[in-house]
C-alpha cells in the first residue's frame, strides 16, 4: 500500500554529506568552518537559564533581528529568521510555486533545489551554466514563479557579478521574485544585499553555518522587502528557531571582529589550497566560497575520493553527469590542507 503522494513516493530525497562517527578524521566534505565560533557564543549558551528553556522562544527571534538589522542597515521587519538557510528555501518554494508555477535555477548548483521542487510538486526549469559558470540569459525568459541563484554558487564557488543579478531582478520585477542564495557570501569579495534593499522582488538568504561556525546550531535568515517577509512569515513554524539558537546566533553576529578574522584565515588557506591543487594538475576555478571545485587530470575523481577516504580524509563527490569528474573540497585549517595535499601527492604518485 502507498500512503504518500505520488511525487513524494517517486522522489529520492536530498542526500546530506557523510558525517563520519570517528572524530579522528580530516573532514572536508560539508563546508563547515574549521575554526570554532566566537567565545561570546559559548558565553551566551552558558547563560541560558532553565526558565528560558521552560518557556517558548521569541516567535520572530526579535533579539537577533534587531542585532542583524543594525549590522546590515535594514529594519528588523526586513528580516526573517529560519532554522538554517534550507528552511528559507523551503518556505520560498512553498510560497511561490505549485503544479502550474515553476521554479528556475542554473545548474549545476545546490542539489536541494530540485528536491524542494519535487516536494512542492512543481516543475523545475533547470538552465545549464556554461563552462565558466556565467549567469544563463535564459533565466530571464523562463517564466518561473521563483528564480533561485546560488551566489557564490555551490559546488563551483564561482561568483556572478552583482550588476548581472541587478539586471535579472529588474527584468523580472513586477512579476516574479528572485531569491539570491548567499549562504557562502561571507567568503566573497562582494554581495547582493543592496539589491534586497532596492528591489521589492529580491530575497537575500544568509547563513550562520559557514562564516560564523554555527553549522551545528541551524540558524539562517533572509533579508527582503517587508511585504515579502510578511508573506513568508505565514508559512514558517510558530517557533521555528529555539532560544539557544537565538542567543548564540545573536552573540555570533555581534562579534564582527572575530568573524572577519576567521574569514580572512579561510581566504588565505583557500589561496594556498588552490595553488597546490593546480600544481598537482587539478583544474580549479577561482572560488569565492570556503571550498574549491577541483577537476583532476591524472586520475578519475571517484578513485581519488575513495583513496582519500581510505586515509580518513573526506571530500565531496557526486556521480551526477555534469560534475562526476570533479571533487568539492572544503577549505580546512593550514594543518588539514597540508595533510590533504600530501595525501594527494601520494595517491597521484601511486597512479
Amino acid at each position: 500500500m502507498v500512503y504518500f503522494r505520488e511525487n513524494i513516493e517517486k522522489m529520492a530525497g536530498y542526500e546530506p554529506g557523510f558525517q563520519p562517527s570517528n572524530t579522528d578524521v580530516i573532514k572536508l566534505n560539508t563546508n563547515e568552518n574549521p575554526y570554532p565560533p566566537s567565545p561570546k557564543v559559548i558565553e551566551a549558551i552558558k547563560s541560558i537559564t532553565p526558565e528560558k528553556l521552560r518557556r517558548y522562544p521569541q516567535p520572530m527571534a526579535d533579539t537577533f533581528r534587531e542585532a542583524a538589522a543594525g549590522i546590515f542597515g535594514v529594519k528588523p521587519a526586513n528580516i526573517i529568521c529560519v532554522n538554517g538557510g534550507d528552511e528559507l528555501l523551503n518556505l520560498a518554494v512553498r510560497a511561490f510555486c505549485d503544479e502550474n508555477r515553476p521554479v528556475a535555477y542554473p545548474t549545476p548548483t545546490y542539489s536541494l533545489y530540485p528536491v524542494l521542487a519535487q516536494m512542492a510538486n512543481c516543475p523545475a526549469v533547470e538552465i545549464p551554466f556554461d563552462e565558466e559558470f556565467n549567469l544563463p540569459a535564459k533565466l530571464v525568459t523562463s517564466g518561473a514563479a521563483l528564480t533561485i541563484v546560488c551566489n557564490p554558487n555551490a559546488p563551483s564557488g564561482t561568483f556572478i557579478p552583482k550588476e548581472e543579478l541587478r539586471q535579472l531582478a529588474e527584468e523580472i520585477k513586477g512579476a516574479f521574485p528572485l531569491l539570491i542564495d548567499e549562504a557562502y557570501v561571507d567568503f566573497a569579495e562582494d554581495n547582493c544585499l543592496e539589491l534586497a534593499k532596492k528591489f521589492d522582488n529580491v530575497i537575500v538568504l544568509r547563513s550562520m553555518s559557514k562564516g560564523y561556525s554555527l553549522a551545528g546550531l541551524r540558524f539562517g535568515f533572509g533579508i527582503a522587502n517587508e511585504k515579502l517577509i510578511n508573506g513568508l512569515m505565514k508559512l514558517k513554524d510558530s517557533y521555528n528557531v529555539d532560544a539557544v539558537a537565538i542567543a548564540a546566533a545573536t552573540a555570533a553576529i555581534q562579534d564582527q571582529q572575530y568573524f572577519r578574522n576567521n574569514v580572512q584565515k579561510i581566504k588565505i588557506e583557500r589561496k594556498f589550497l588552490t595553488e597546490k591543487l593546480k600544481e598537482l594538475g587539478f583544474d580549479v576555478p577561482a572560488s569565492q566560497a570556503n571550498f574549491v571545485l577541483a577537476k583532476p587530470s591524472k586520475m578519475r575523481a571517484i578513485d581519488i575520493y575513495e583513496k582519500l577516504k581510505d586515509r580518513n580524509i573526506y571530500v565531496r563527490y557526486w556521480a551526477y553527469p555534469d560534475i562526476k569528474d570533479k571533487l568539492r573540497i572544503t577549505v580546512g585549517t593550514a594543518e588539514q590542507n597540508e595533510k590533504l595535499v600530501n595525501a594527494l601527492k601520494e595517491i597521484l604518485a601511486e597512479g
